[in-house]
């Protein structure tokens, strides 16, 4: 009887590790070749680290060919990225917390982002989607070289119906240039979209657009 169940214990770390999850290599490699055009090619590549802050960094590599097979100048892309990305998931929310960082090793420009985004269920017919960003940039071209962008923007929905009211509004650069904006869409059919936009509704500078949007997959 002793030696049997030391034998189950000895089994036992093995069955665990047979059910527990495992992660696919496959999954942590990024790896996606596009052609933009009939002679343009752009490519993303880097890993992907699963956690509790899931981590990602790669580069975006592109370039383009005149139709003699010329390499096109300033066509060339050669960017780093990297993000963090912490997802947090309720039967009744989800909330998102990210960074990410972007730089152009060609043109010597860059990126920092901060972003906050919260959906949750607000009563018994609407849902609700909060979201919020702060972005660095910096340009070493231009003659104001740092420019700072903040972003909040708030989504009412009505899933059963297809329909929700968003409110968006960005403060741009040290001069705190504001613009803003209201929507409304409407999902006619699964594959058909109405939206109508306006923006600086509070302004002289105010304009609309009305788009019907309809998506076809082969």
């Amino acid at each position: 009887m002793a030696m049997k169940a030391t034998s189950s214990l000895l089994l036992l770390p093995a069955a665990l590790i047979s059910f527990a999850p495992r992660v696919n290599a496959e999954n942590l490699v990024i790896w996606t070749p596009v052609k933009v055009s009939e002679r343009s090619y752009k490519a993303t590549m880097g890993f992907r680290l699963p956690a509790e802050w899931e981590t990602s960094a790669g580069a975006d590599i592109g370039l383009a060919a005149s139709k003699g097979g010329v390499l096109l100048g300033g066509s060339e892309q050669a960017s780093l990225w990297g993000k963090i990305t912490k997802v947090s998931v309720t039967p009744a929310a989800r909330a998102e917390r990210s960074a990410s960082v972007r730089v152009d090793t060609l043109r010597g420009s860059g990126a920092l982002m901060l972003s906050r985004s919260r959906s949750w269920i607000f009563s018994d017919s609407l849902d609700m989607v909060s979201t919020r960003f702060v972005q660095v940039r910096y340009d070493a071209v231009d003659t104001r070289q740092t420019f700072v962008d903040t972003s909040q923007a708030l989504k009412l929905i009505q899933p059963w119906t297809g329909t929700s009211l968003s409110a968006a509004a960005t403060v741009s650069g040290f001069n705190g240039d504001v613009t803003s904006s209201l929507a409304l869409n409407q999902l006619i059919l699964p594959d058909l979209n109405l939206s109508a936009t306006i923006s600086n509704p509070g302004s002289s500078t105010r304009s609309g657009s009305i788009n019907l949007n309809y998506r076809v997959s082969w």
